[in-house]
């Protein structure tokens, strides 16, 4: 009886040091759910105000955000905006012209949407090629030159594309590949992202799978086939899925490759458009956003395994 009333205290202490825990654990969690929610808004609201936006009238743009225009294009530069300016989700009038013209009227949109595909299809295709080749060798083979080699292509990932677009550019030049299509594919295709993150995923393979397939047989070129490349599966969905967005997205490397604006992709052609056009420019961007996102949304489930395999956490 004594044994059991000196025990109540140390079990009472222990319930509300639980309890103590559990209040600080729920407090944590609401914390960081405030903070995501508060980041997403940040993150969410521009493409909201640029979706609602492609369906306002040329007017009702300038009324909203004509202040902020006017300060960029101002002779005397940028100026601080004293007014405030009207961000509006839900338009006055719902208007379809900017997206007539841009999809019917005007063919440069559309033309300038094939060439991004044209670049950006090659270039994941190949690209996953090759890497896939070169990961399996580096995975395997992890003596000698193959670590040179392979520390080598990590530099390389680790620098901006901008140090490496002159030496990119005076190779295109001594080709004759300038102003072709091929000196934006071919870059690309080389990339050593790709590479290095399917590396990493094939180190963690294990090396049983691979002896057991040996006892079995199987060569080399059967066990990259069969065994790797089955077993990476929802990395590479991944890697593609990365591989696209950024291609999807780039200016720089047509604004110095490509001299003609015809073969420039729809991410130049968007950068280009002037504050006169401001309905055609949402409209244009709202539509430029659609594949990125469908893409994203059919293969989200994939890319969260493919990165979170990729970081470790499983």
């Amino acid at each position: 009886m004594k044994k059991e009333i000196i025990s109540d205290p140390v079990i009472q202490k222990a319930k509300r040091t639980k309890q103590l825990a559990k209040i600080r654990r729920m407090a944590y969690i609401t914390a960081a759910l405030i903070m995501l929610s508060a980041l997403a808004v940040v993150i969410i609201t521009p493409i909201l105000l640029t979706i609602t936006n492609s369906f306002m009238s040329s007017s009702e743009i300038s009324s909203n955000y004509g202040k902020v225009f006017s300060s960029l294009t101002s002779k005397e530069g940028s100026t601080f905006i004293s007014e405030s300016v009207n961000l509006k989700l839900i338009p006055d009038n719902v208007v379809l012209d900017q997206f007539s013209t841009i999809l019917i009227k005007s063919p440069k949109y559309i033309l300038k949407f094939w060439n991004s595909l044209l670049y950006c299809v090659p270039i994941v295709v190949f690209q996953l090629v090759v890497a896939l080749g070169a990961a399996y060798g580096f995975s395997r083979f992890q003596k000698g030159a193959r670590a040179i080699l392979f520390f080598v292509y990590i530099i390389l990932m680790l620098m901006p594309y901008q140090v490496t677009l002159v030496p990119n550019f005076i190779v295109a030049d001594k080709l004759g590949l300038l102003n072709t299509r091929w000196a934006i594919i071919l870059p690309g295709v080389f990339s050593p992202f790709a590479v290095f993150i399917l590396t990493r995923f094939m180190k963690r393979i294990p090396v049983s799978v691979i002896e057991a397939a040996k006892l079995d047989g199987a060569g080399e070129w059967r066990i990259f086939r069969h065994i790797c490349v089955p077993m990476s599966s929802s990395i590479i969905y991944s890697v593609a899925i990365l591989i696209f967005i950024d291609y999807w997205n780039m200016v720089e490397q047509p604004l110095i490759m490509l001299s003609d604006s015809e073969t420039h992709p729809l991410s130049v052609f968007l950068s280009n458009l002037n504050t006169a056009d401001t309905g055609i420019a949402f409209a244009a961007a709202t539509v430029y956003m659609v594949l990125p996102m469908l893409i994203f949304l059919y293969s989200e489930d994939y890319l969260v395994e493919g990165i979170s395999y990729s970081g470790g956490i499983k």
